[in-house]
């Protein structure tokens, strides 16, 4: 999992936490961007960043859905960046693997099982604090996130 610490509220800082799908899927994109002339292969980017292979072919698939991943089958083949690093944010990312993952269990579509629901402020107070950060992930590109001295 990747914690991130946002300030959403003026002087108040929160911890937001990312699945670890979403973890391994921004380490494979800034792998990805620091030659994004070069296409790459799962079991390369398994190797370096020492997660299973078939959990990482789930991830390359699912950014190749959202559109960040250019894919190639075949002889030669693996994926790259569709796009240049500056261009793709880390909100764009998370939103496009977590959606409206279920922060809490009335955020489920059937409502989830809480006798609270029709009496709780709380999910509007969440939504407003998941929303706040994904903007804030909004303001960082995956090419602000590269350390210039680090090569993979």
């Amino acid at each position: 999992m990747l914690d991130c610490e946002v300030q959403i509220f003026s002087g108040v800082e929160a911890k937001m936490r990312l699945t670890k799908f979403t973890d391994i899927a921004l380490r494979v994109l800034m792998v990805s961007a620091h030659d994004i002339s070069r296409t790459y292969t799962a079991d390369e980017i398994a190797r370096e960043l020492k997660v299973s292979h078939n959990h990482l072919t789930k991830v390359i698939r699912d950014l190749a859905k959202t559109g960040i991943l250019a894919t190639q089958r075949g002889s030669g083949g693996g994926f790259r960046l569709a796009r240049a690093p500056h261009q793709i944010t880390l909100g764009e990312v998370v939103r496009g693997l977590e959606g409206d993952s279920a922060i809490v269990e009335c955020f489920r579509p059937d409502g989830g099982n809480c006798s609270l629901t029709p009496h709780c402020k709380l999910k509007g107070r969440l939504a407003t604090a998941r929303e706040a950060f994904l903007r804030d992930l909004d303001k960082t590109s995956i090419a602000e996130c590269l350390s210039p001295a680090h090569a993979f």
